[in-house]
């Protein structure tokens, strides 16, 4: 115990030493805390996480009951069942369609408090931790009032908030991780620059890439030569690694599904493997640089969203250029919209090459650090703050910010509380280990047990390999007819249930037990009342004459 002593005398001395410097970060890392936790849980507890929140759940609550990394949920979106139509399997093993490892670490965690609400503090303490770390990487520079403004910036960014407040995702401890990283390159703590480089590659199977570009800053700066050569093999090797060998020992999810719904631009097939995607594209130049350039509008956007809360300085620092080459890159290159959007997981990935860039060319330029541009650079980050709330990301601020001004769609606070009473007795209705199947927002409540499954999916594979199919149906067919008149993919999900509900009832043998504010449960093998036989054949026609509008 002397070393812990030792550790907690040490820790005393340094607070008495820079209290006054380190209050300010303190109280703005437990701002951030307290607010994006407090709104992260609101959005669970009222129905507005969604289904990946539910994959995370349950992997974390099949890991610790023994089988890791296990989901039927996961195994809805495997190539198995969306291409070859097979049945979900509850022993499918999520590591075929992302490797990472390290979420094993959190498990602990997650066994004192089994509950998808456990991943949101989880995921805000990542990112809060990530803050205090930059704070002692940026103050390695710079003054403290300088350093103060950078952990600012980043409890203000976007591309910081938004993928916080979005479902659980592995990509949130890259900033804690590669923050780390820095530090200890600064500080010449070898062995934890290893481990963080590590830790980094185990998050995610394409991690590597990032790390890749922080190796070829370390080796075109010549700051470390060696250590960026350490590191570019191992962002290089891993990923190779993890997607050509790895990730096919659970399933073929990399080839048939995620490398060609990315880059199958890039590929000659409809199955492709990393290796093959990087050699299409090292072989077809023009269409290489087709992706890089294409789009211009989108991107200069993209960055210009990256860079508010910094006040653009990354723009102009080489080292920050340099840093997120690779991740920018492999952003650009993929197809589809969503890559373009500051507001999901993957942004987040530049946020350490980005902030150590802005990092490193203040220590060049602090005396351009004068008191109008602190006034400009804190309207900046206010300004990222009311993009942020007025954007509403992942439906977080439904309740101030409508989702939609034509046609009008908001869903009052005190409305949807109310909604929620009547969703969590149905949940209740529900024993704990019952396969079910679920509409999205209510499958993150649920998750915890070793069969479920989304709407319409009612079939699954058990752990004896014999096909069953879900004891309980749960929709939330209220919440689909809110939003269904300004958005499409609710629209027409709502109007596949309500012809599917019939059918379920007709040939399927699912009664319907219960119906509460637009919530209806359905049990296998028991019939109908005719009191909510009616009750329903009135809530499917007015639901039914709603989307005729």
């Amino acid at each position: 115990m002397t070393w812990l002593n030792n550790v907690l005398s040490n820790s005393k001395l340094l607070w008495e030493k820079h209290q006054d410097e380190l209050k300010p970060v303190l109280i703005l890392a437990s701002v951030f805390l307290a607010i994006v936790l407090a709104i992260g849980l609101h959005r669970y507890f009222t129905f507005y996480a969604s289904y990946d929140q539910g994959i995370f759940a349950q992997l974390f609550w099949n890991g610790i009951h023994g089988r890791f990394f296990q989901s039927s949920l996961s195994s809805g979106l495997s190539g198995a069942v969306v291409h070859d139509g097979q049945v979900p399997t509850v022993y499918y093993h999520r590591l075929g369609q992302h490797f990472d490892p390290i979420q094993l670490i959190w498990h602990p965690f997650f066994a004192l408090f089994p509950n998808a609400a456990t991943l949101v503090v989880l995921q805000t303490a990542y990112v809060t931790a990530a803050g205090l770390v930059l704070y002692a990487l940026a103050r390695h520079y710079l003054k403290p009032t300088l350093s103060w403004m950078i952990v600012a910036a980043f409890y203000g960014s976007v591309a910081v908030v938004g993928p916080t407040l979005s479902n659980y995702h592995d990509l949130s401890q890259i900033p804690l991780f590669m923050f780390t990283l820095f530090l200890a390159f600064e500080k010449r703590w070898w062995w934890v620059f290893w481990l963080m480089a590590v830790f980094t590659v185990l998050a995610r199977q394409d991690a590597g890439v990032t790390l890749f570009g922080v190796g070829l800053y370390l080796i075109f700066s010549r700051r470390h030569p060696w250590a960026g050569a350490g590191l570019c093999g191992l962002g290089f090797g891993y990923v190779v690694l993890a997607s050509n060998v790895f990730m096919p020992m659970f399933s073929k999810d990399v080839s048939q599904r995620f490398m060609i719904e990315r880059f199958g631009h890039f590929a000659n097939g409809n199955e492709a493997s990393s290796l093959e995607i990087l050699w299409g594209i090292l072989t077809n130049p023009g269409r290489l640089i087709g992706h890089l350039l294409g789009a211009l509008d989108q991107k200069i956007f993209y960055l210009l969203g990256q860079t508010l809360s910094l006040s653009f300085v990354p723009l102009i620092s080489p080292s920050a250029w340099v840093l997120i080459s690779t991740p920018l890159s492999q952003l650009f290159l993929q197809g589809g919209q969503s890559r373009f959007s500051i507001y999901i997981r993957y942004a987040i990935t530049l946020a350490p090459g980005l902030f150590y860039g802005a990092i490193l060319w203040w220590s060049v330029h602090q005396n351009s650090f004068r008191p109008r541009f602190r006034k400009i650079w804190t309207g900046f980050i206010i300004l990222s703050l009311l993009v942020i709330l007025l954007k509403n990301p992942h439906r977080a601020f439904y309740f101030l910010v409508p989702d939609s001004f034509q046609p009008w769609v908001h869903v009052p606070l005190t409305r949807q509380w109310e909604h929620v009473a009547q969703v969590r007795s149905l949940i209740q209705q529900v024993p704990s280990d019952a396969p079910v199947s679920a509409t999205t927002y209510i499958i993150p409540h649920m998750a915890t047990r070793r069969a479920i499954l989304r709407v319409p999916f009612l079939q699954y594979r058990d752990d004896d390999q014999q096909v069953k199919e879900v004891e309980y149906i749960l929709m939330d067919l209220w919440q689909l007819n809110q939003y269904q008149s300004a958005f499409r993919e609710e629209r027409g999900y709502l109007r596949d249930l309500l012809t599917q509900t019939e059918g379920w009832m007709t040939q399927k043998n699912y009664g319907i037990q219960a119906i509460a504010d637009g919530v209806v449960l359905m049990q296998r093998g028991v019939p109908t009342p005719p009191e909510l036989l009616k009750t329903w054949q009135e809530l499917r026609q007015t639901y039914q004459s709603t989307l005729r509008k």
